[in-house]
């Protein structure tokens, strides 16, 4: 093929490439920016506006600074299980597919549970609990059911539902700015009270970890990007000021207009919506109801978003043998099914198990969202220890970015990254909110963790010999 005919050829793969700069930036908005957290933070109280601004310089920077360089420089589809599987080998690969995967099957409920908590405190006051919990599994398949759609016509979800977040998040600053310049704060913003406490926040500031996840999603459908060398680190540096702008500004907007004691972790950005308007602009309920369901589908994109990055992640690591041959089940759309039905099943059980078990709403959402979260979070204690790893084992690849200052700073932004995890994980067990039992809750979380992990070194076990075979 001639030089002309090679170039044609390259710019007509890119043109049939899904994701461009502006895609993957409202991708990871979407995926990074959940609105399901929001309320947790500003329940820390002023001092969780401290902990944004300090996490957001020690901890969601280096974060970055590592995703940038490893999905510029392994632009393979598969995402943080390559960068595993290519630093640690092919038994840390497959655990760290299963973990990344299954999470997102244990997460999907607790956000659900928070849509559906949403929309029965502001539409349907009279739901029952049993009702609750059947339109929690409905938004589950219908999860699925977006998901299993080509990615042309999925990613227009994420698109949507970025939008719609920065719309809704930037409103309820707006509205917290608003209310205080009418009827002054709801909190007290004085210089003591951004001192931080742990004994008052210990058990949200996992939120903050939590909250600031996501980045490597992108590359997860690395060969869906259309220039990822150069759109990678691009991508981090715009979409990481914009989320910690919003995530601080949507918290600060909560507190000017409701007082911390009354914040409630399901339903509080829908409460400071219902203050502000009720009190800028009376009679119009109707503009409320709109950013309300604005809301609720920013819940349910969230969702749609993990679920696609999560799916095509253990496609490709189905395809590579590091995981059963299900998982990489395509339909004529090239989307992981099975692996998408599979996620919704898991997530079915969880429900029902967790109804069952919590008599209060947030209950049942912070016992699903600590075992999704502390499972999500098992990865990454590999994921930024495979930037130094790989820069060892791999000196002579190509890196289009590279976290600046040599191997000092990639040591230092491995050590930041990996003290933020390990703190998130201790916090989610040491500390337990207010009306939750403490027992049932951690057996909950510790065994769902410890099987977890059974089942993603099972996993290994079983795939072993057909990879080694196809080797």
């Amino acid at each position: 093929m001639t030089a002309p005919e090679l170039t044609k050829a390259s710019t007509e793969s890119r043109s049939n490439k899904t994701f461009g700069l502006l895609s993957m930036v409202l991708f990871s908005v979407s995926a990074v920016l959940v609105g399901d957290t929001v309320a947790s933070s500003a329940a820390m109280g002023v001092s969780g506006l401290t902990f944004w601004l300090v996490l957001g310089v020690l901890f969601f920077l280096p974060y970055g600074l590592v995703t940038a360089e490893l999905g510029a420089a392994w632009a393979d589809e598969g995402g943080i299980y390559v960068w595993v599987r290519e630093a640690f080998g092919p038994l840390w690969g497959t655990v760290t597919a299963w973990l990344y995967w299954v999470n997102v099957a244990f997460w999907a409920p607790s956000v659900f549970v928070l849509l559906v908590g949403t929309f029965q405190s502001v539409f349907a006051p009279s739901m029952s609990r049993g009702q609750q919990m059947w339109a929690v599994l409905a938004l589950i398949w219908v999860m699925v059911a977006v998901g299993v759609l080509p990615l042309r016509f999925s990613k227009w979800v994420p698109d949507v539902s970025a939008a719609l977040k920065l719309i809704v998040l930037v409103g309820v600053g707006v509205g917290g700015v608003a209310y205080a310049a009418r009827h002054g704060l709801a909190n007290s913003f004085a210089p003591q009270q951004w001192i931080p406490d742990l004994s008052q926040s210990g058990a949200y500031l996992p939120i903050v970890i939590f909250s600031f996840m996501g980045f490597e999603l992108m590359s997860a459908a690395g060969d869906e990007i259309k220039e990822p060398q150069r759109d990678v680190p691009r991508m981090a540096v715009l979409a990481g000021v914009m989320i910690l702008f919003v995530y601080m500004f949507a918290t600060f907007g909560i507190l000017a207009a409701v007082p911390v004691h009354e914040i409630n972790i399901v339903t509080g950005i829908a409460d400071a919506l219902r203050i502000v308007s009720a009190t800028l602009m009376p009679g119009r309920e109707a503009l409320f109801n709109v950013l309300v369901v604005a809301l609720l589908f920013t819940f349910l994109g969230n969702m749609i978003t993990w679920s696609i990055g999560a799916n095509h992640s253990v496609a490709a690591a189905a395809a590579d043998g590091a995981m059963p041959k299900p998982f990489g089940r395509m339909n004529r759309w090239d989307s992981p099914w099975l692996a998408f039905v599979l996620m919704g099943a898991i997530a079915s059980v969880l429900t029902v198990m967790n109804y069952t078990l919590f008599a209060r709403d947030e209950s049942v959402f912070w016992s699903i969202f600590a075992l999704s979260s502390v499972v999500f979070l098992l990865p990454y204690l590999l994921m930024f220890p495979s930037l130094v790893a790989l820069r060892y084992r791999c000196p002579d690849r190509e890196r289009p970015y590279r976290l600046p200052g040599g191997m000092l700073g990639a040591w230092i932004a491995v050590i930041l990254c990996e003290l933020g995890i390990v703190a998130a994980l201790v916090l989610f067990f040491a500390a337990v909110p207010e009306g939750t039992p403490p027992a049932l809750f951690r057996i909950i979380v510790g065994s769902g963790m410890v099987l977890s992990l059974v089942v993603g070194f099972v996993m290994y076990v079983i795939v072993r010999p057909s990879a080694s075979h196809a080797d």
